[in-house]
């Protein structure tokens, strides 16, 4: 199979839009217990996520442009396997909201929740244990 086969189906990148840069950063650092990488690309600042494997998806906190955080967009769902109460009680302290709750998914793929970040997005998270 080739690479572009592999990658027919599969997310390549995503942006989650913010309006305020370093309160996003902290909320989805503390959400992670990770670093983002700090980056701009002509008129839009980011904060890239880092990646978990080599070819992996990943994708970055986006402001500028035409990017708007809203709660009625698109879902994103990041994975946090195989800690996913553990980051929904981040969500909470970070100062997000759990909108759904951890939920078991059928036939042994996981589970998933969604919560809102600082910036009053939608986001989702998947774990598969």
């Amino acid at each position: 199979m080739s690479r572009q086969e592999q990658r027919r189906n599969l997310p390549v990148w995503f942006e989650i839009p913010v309006s305020d840069m370093p309160r996003a950063v902290k909320f989805y650092e503390t959400l992670f217990q990770s670093t983002l990488i700090r980056e701009r690309s002509g008129p839009v600042d980011m904060a890239i996520f880092p990646r978990r494997d080599e070819g992996g998806t990943t994708g970055c906190l986006a402001q500028g442009g035409f990017l708007k955080p809203g709660q009625d967009g698109t879902v994103v769902y990041l994975n946090a396997d195989p800690l996913l109460d553990q980051a929904l009680e981040r969500v909470r302290a970070a100062g997000g909201e759990v909108v759904v709750p951890r939920t078991e998914l059928p036939d042994d793929i996981g589970c998933f929740a969604v919560f809102r970040d600082s910036e009053g997005n939608r986001v989702g998270l998947h774990a598969l244990h």
